[in-house]
């Protein structure tokens, strides 16, 4: 590959994480908690032995409900401590959003973590992509699904009483949604990660529906027979819609 002269910096190279040669040579547990915080001992080949002080949550799902139909969104509103820290507005708009807990696959836990947050299971799940957060910090990938909701039927579920999560439901219109984003009053991770989506490919969303995929050489997710959405088109926006 061709590199810059006078620098380390690779003007051609591929664009694309790639496996490291690492071996954790110790772990230690330093504190148990909601999630293990835990201290490692890594070394790759060549190098010395570098130790990262890591929080260990493991993979986790985001889900976007859209309802079709109506052109909205459905998001959460629920209090987080740590944001309240950081700049004194706790009270944050989310979407459904939760941990895959032991031999539980992603798409099952995308299923129950809508019903147990907005109350309805979604007509379709699309697996989006996966992302890391903050992987200076913690280990948590997250996995992106579009879900088809019917927003009429959404209501704050009844988590267990120790968690203390949803405390109110918002249905919003996409462009009310896209119009919180763009004006940056609205500051949750993967909320922000799902809307940035939502704005790309926006005109492609009755299509994405009736493939169960985000792309016609990929089905990753699942099928969804076409009279599933016979009735549905996305709704009314600026942007050319995709032709069924």
């Amino acid at each position: 590959m061709e590199r810059v002269p006078g620098s380390e910096i690779s003007r051609d190279a591929p664009i694309a994480d790639e496996s490291a040669d690492v071996v954790i040579a110790g772990r230690e547990v330093l504190a148990p908690g909601f999630r293990p915080y835990e201290r490692l001992r890594a070394r790759r080949t060549g190098e010395e032995v570098e130790v990262r002080d890591l929080l260990r949550a493991g993979p986790a799902v985001a889900v976007l409900p859209i309802d079709l139909r109506r052109g909205e969104v459905v998001l959460i509103r629920q209090f987080r401590l740590a944001a309240h820290l950081a700049n004194e507005k706790g009270d944050l708009v989310e979407i459904v959003a939760g941990h895959v807990e032991a031999n539980e696959t992603p798409l099952a836990t995308a299923r129950r973590e809508c019903v147990e947050e907005i109350g309805v299971a979604p007509d379709v799940l699309v697996e989006l992509f996966s992302y890391l957060p903050s992987p200076g910090l913690i280990d948590e990938e997250i996995t992106l699904f579009l879900g088809i909701v019917d927003a009429s039927r959404a209501a704050v579920g009844a988590p267990a009483a120790a968690e203390h999560e949803v405390s109110a439901l918002l249905r919003v219109p996409i462009d009310a949604a896209l119009a919180a984003l763009a004006g940056g009053a609205v500051r949750n991770g993967p909320l922000i990660v799902a809307l940035q989506w939502l704005a790309l490919n926006r005109g492609r969303l009755a299509e994405i529906a009736r493939a169960g995929t985000t792309s016609r050489w990929t089905s990753n997710t699942c099928s969804v027979p076409t009279a599933t959405f016979a009735h549905l088109e996305c709704e009314s926006s600026s942007e050319p819609k995709a032709k069924s």
